[in-house]
């Protein structure tokens, strides 16, 4: 027998999603002929067979996720035909993932089949959550102990410090949870269990859990599986679950989705509400008191952990925009025709900024205990607002890229982050960071740096103002900069001279076509 194996899936992709079996269990297949395609958030890629024989069993089935080495299958060398007896096996095996489908069609006892051919009890662990991630706390769970769940069904939402980590049912069956929502979980650590028997605890009655089993599993199946994020968007808005079209993997509905769908629900229900603020505001509690996710505790500590680590100290200076503006405005068409993406401002900033930081090492360096780490690459972190808090996703050898190269990374990590699918490599690494308060309207601020990196560029709103330009005055786009930096490694030369090189090469851009 030879086994099928998940091959290597690249630097920094540590888990594939199972696409389609081309073959049953039982089929005949020859060598190298391909088996299933496995889908990763880079690229696609094929599974052959790795000899002649008969596939007798499916051990990964649609939609799973799967790691390098896995067991995908195994295929019984020589054989002519499937022996009799693998059927049931196969049948076994891979029943609990049909049994969805099955069970929202036929009656109640549908679905017993598969939980009843696994028997037993089968963990919920915790997954790994990535590199230097020791603990996660719980979500809320989608679930309730005792209720009847099918496999790879959403299950909890698990929030770490710097990603959501999904848990799907390992199996179907009764579901016990161990750990509570809010609490602390460590990765391999037990949170619940699935009685794979299908049997109903003691606890409910006979007559009525069997009933209700059955009830809660057509209603499982016939309603899409949201996550925490997801569900909270569909209830304030009012939306329907089952009219969402699902963009995420394993066809699950994602928070953009859901965020996307608002707009065509008829605003018209909302007229009514407006009439209430005439009605005696409700006694309630003027204060509340919620626990804070574990992304907006790592935000406070990095931040704090910053302003008592490094010797900050932020230079300002204002620039012209009007050069940069009039070259948008000319090529802004012509460029998302060609490119495919929009011409933005943080494309010519980043060019400026890479351009500056070649010039001054000092604040592309970084101090570690007695020695300063000069950086020669160029990986600029991007601030992104999001509804979780504020992340830092980073665009990585920023100096080898053009101007429509700059803006696809940056339009893809606001969506990754936006959608909450940033991974922890995306997350670290950053040489520079570049922080855009703009957006919102800000005329002026002081970034703080983000640790262990010595200087934060902060980007503003642009306003019309009276600027004296050859003895008169004119009306000009004005932005004022922001220069955060660590004056232990830093010095105010070099700070100033950074920002006036961003400064001359915004206000004149043909300086960078000619390298000056």
């Amino acid at each position: 027998m030879a086994d099928i194996l998940t091959p290597a899936l690249g630097e920094s992709v540590t888990e594939a999603t199972i696409g389609k079996w081309t073959k049953k269990a039982g089929d005949a297949v020859k060598k190298d002929e391909v088996l299933v395609e496995l889908e990763t958030d880079k690229v696609s890629l094929e599974v052959v067979s790795p000899s002649d024989g008969i596939l007798s069993e499916i051990r990964a089935p649609d939609g799973e996720t799967v790691i390098p080495g896995a067991v995908l299958g195994v295929v019984t060398e020589g054989a002519t035909a499937a022996p009799a007896t693998e059927a049931p096996k196969v049948e076994a095996k891979v029943a609990p993932a049909a049994a969805a489908p099955v069970a929202a069609a036929e009656p109640v006892p549908a679905a017993a089949p598969a939980p009843a051919a696994a028997g037993g009890t089968v963990a919920i662990m915790t997954p790994t959550m990535g590199e230097s991630v020791a603990e996660g706390t719980m979500g809320t769970w989608l679930k309730k102990s005792g209720d009847m769940v099918a496999r790879d069904e959403m299950l909890v939402e698990i929030e770490t410090d710097k990603v959501a980590v999904e848990v799907s049912a390992p199996a179907a069956g009764v579901l016990t949870i161990d750990a509570e929502a809010g609490s602390t979980v460590t990765p391999g650590q037990q949170i619940g269990s699935i009685a794979a028997s299908g049997e109903v605890p003691a606890a409910a009655p006979a007559a009525a859990g069997s009933a209700n089993a059955g009830s809660a599993q057509i209603k499982s199946d016939d309603a899409p599986h949201l996550s925490p994020a997801v569900q909270r968007v569909v209830t304030e808005n009012n939306l329907d679950p089952k009219a969402l079209a699902a963009t995420g993997p394993k066809g699950n509905i994602t928070k953009a989705d859901a965020v996307a769908a608002i707009g065509a629900v008829a605003p018209a229900p909302a007229a009514p509400a407006a009439a209430a603020p005439a009605a005696p505001r409700a006694d309630q509690p003027r204060e509340e008191r919620v626990k804070m996710t574990r992304l907006r505790q790592t935000i406070a500590r990095r931040l704090k952990e910053s302003q008592n680590t490094a010797a900050q100290l932020t230079t300002f200076n204002e620039v012209d925009m009007t050069n940069v503006m009039a070259l948008r405005t000319q090529y802004k068409d012509v460029f998302e025709k060609r490119h495919g993406v929009k011409l933005g401002f943080m494309s010519f900033f980043t060019k400026a900024v890479v351009a500056a930081l070649k010039e001054i090492p000092a604040v592309n360096a970084e101090i570690d205990g007695t020695d300063l780490i000069y950086k020669n690459h160029y990986d600029i972190g991007v601030a992104v607002g999001t509804e979780k808090g504020l992340v830092v996703p980073v665009l990585r050898d920023a100096d080898t890229l053009s101007l429509a190269g700059i803006e696809k990374g940056i339009a893809a990590l606001g969506k990754a982050a936006r959608d909450g699918a940033l991974t922890l490599d995306q997350l670290q690494g950053g040489t520079f960071t570049i922080t855009n308060g703009g957006t919102y309207g800000s005329l002026m601020s002081t970034p703080i740096l983000n640790a262990p990196q010595s200087g934060i560029l902060g980007m503003h709103n642009i306003v019309q103002r009276p600027m004296a330009v050859n003895g008169e005055v004119v009306i000009r786009p004005m932005m004022y900069l922001a220069l955060s930096y660590d004056h232990r490694i830093v010095d105010g030369k070099e700070a100033v001279t950074f920002l006036v090189r961003i400064k001359e090469l915004l206000e004149d851009p043909a300086r960078a076509l000619l390298d000056l």
